[in-house]
């Protein structure tokens, strides 16, 4: 497995324009909040150092979507393998179905646990040059944290979806689709709370969503200090479920144990299902 999974990476990372259109969804944010959305977001809240507070919750919310973004680039090889008819010497092989799974999603998780530390450290480096402060040790092994349960369930997702493909154009449409909606199923592009309730619940159930949150929490901490130092811990409490810090569902309030087991458990979940769907596509070659 470990071997499959040394071959996989090593392809992935040959191929510059495959690890360039996997961070394309992470520029098309960054060109959005510059260019239509960050004026829009700084009007809607009135509170001091607001430009740090506005880009502290972007990169915490483009770091989550780094995570799926990146591994569903890192599966157009499985994709590939499918339609190059290699898939077939694996089936053949005695290599276990869960172990063939896992080669390929521990690929997709170190592409995308590397390109999501890459987008934290320059985000980091961004927040700084405009003044922030600089995430403290606890901050940044929480974001570490964060990082890697959110690149293994990522990968677990896309590749029981991509589990379903067997052309490389079929792969290319479903990354459009994706890359399209991410950002909203992840309540980046705009604050959850300016979105309808309906939404906002679909939201709260996508699991990367639940990851952007974990970050927020954690990039926003010395940011909502300063931006709401002596107002009402009402208007503070507004905001968190406005933009997505904290989610609640009815009465429920989600804790930050609350997103990492149901991250671990979907996790699981994806894992299983991708397993039984590559078992039963083998039979039926």
């Amino acid at each position: 497995m470990i071997n499959l999974m040394m071959r996989n990476c090593k392809i992935y990372f040959r191929q510059k324009s495959t690890v360039f259109f996997s961070l394309l969804g992470v520029l098309i944010i960054i060109i959005l909040y510059a260019v239509f959305l960050g004026d829009q977001f700084k009007s809607g809240f009135d509170v001091a150092e607001v430009d740090i507070l506005m880009y502290s919750w972007v990169i915490a919310g483009i770091v989550a979507v780094t995570s799926i973004t990146t591994t569903m680039g890192a599966f157009e090889l499985f994709v590939e393998d499918r339609a190059n008819h290699i898939s077939k010497d694996f089936n053949t092989s005695p290599i276990a179905q869960y172990k063939l799974v896992g080669s390929y999603i521990l690929c997709a998780f170190i592409v995308g646990s590397l390109m999501s530390f890459v987008a934290f450290i320059l985000g980091e480096a961004f927040l700084i040059s405009q003044g922030a402060t600089l995430l403290n040790l606890t901050g940044i092994i929480q974001t570490i944290g964060i990082i890697l349960i959110s690149s293994f369930m990522s990968s677990t997702m896309i590749f029981f979806i991509v589990s379903f493909f067997y052309s490389l154009s079929a792969m290319s449409t479903a990354s459009t689709i994706l890359g399209t909606l991410i950002g909203f199923l992840t309540g980046v592009y705009l604050p959850i709370g300016a979105l309808p309730n309906y939404v906002q619940t679909i939201i709260k159930f996508f699991p990367n969503a639940h990851s952007a949150a974990l970050l927020r929490q954690v990039f926003l901490v010395d940011p909502i200090k300063v931006s709401f130092n002596n107002l009402p811990i009402e208007y503070l409490n507004g905001f968190k479920e406005s933009v997505g810090v904290v989610f609640k569902i009815g009465d429920f309030t989600f804790e930050p144990i609350h997103h990492i087991v149901y991250m671990i458990a979907i996790t699981i979940i994806f894992f299983i299902l991708a397993v039984l769907n590559l078992s039963r596509t083998s039979k039926q070659k």
